[in-house]
């Protein structure tokens, strides 16, 4: 299982409005480029969203659904996308300060092809992407707290935030 977090300046309930917004699924996942439509249940458990993901015009359409959530602190997805099979995927978001969340994204291929892959092998492909991934999100969710006037949001755009590599629940060593 793949293990990345990041820690951003905002508090778990910012973050989760982000994650809440089914429409924004594309510009914060990394390799989803248009979204179709998404349920008005979303984010509620069996709710889905539809997407298409890679470079046009060879894109694949596909959905992600909602298997757990725990607003604002968890959501737990089941990508589907053919024909690599399906992805576990979950988002938690612990205040270690106020104002302060870290992100925790965890990921594993649950069936298809994408289970075929040895886990070192899914590790070089999904650390960068989801890493990318979180720091979209961040950068989504700092922006809307400070247009949303927010105290606290005191972060210049531009303005890097802490992120950890963790695979497994370990910090590589270089």
């Amino acid at each position: 299982m793949v293990h990345v977090e990041i820690t951003v300046p905002t508090t778990p309930e910012q973050v989760f409005s982000v994650l809440a917004d089914g429409w924004l699924f594309a510009a914060w996942v990394v390799g989803a480029t248009h979204i179709r439509d998404v349920d008005d249940e979303w984010p509620g458990v069996g709710a889905s969203l539809h997407y298409s993901a890679g470079v046009w015009p060879f894109t694949v359409s596909d959905t992600t659904e909602v298997v757990s959530v725990d607003p604002p602190h968890m959501l737990e997805l089941e990508a589907k996308l053919s024909p690599f099979g399906a992805a576990w995927i979950r988002l938690e978001l612990v205040e270690t300060a106020t104002d302060e969340t870290q992100i925790r994204m965890y990921e594993h291929a649950e069936r298809g092809l994408g289970r075929l892959m040895p886990n070192a092998l899914q590790e070089l492909v999904l650390v960068p992407r989801n890493m990318e991934s979180l720091s979209r999100l961040a950068d989504i969710a700092i922006g809307k707290a400070r247009r949303a006037g927010h105290a606290g949001i005191g972060v210049r755009a531009g303005t890097e935030t802490h992120a950890e590599v963790k695979l497994n629940g370990h910090v590589p060593q270089t």
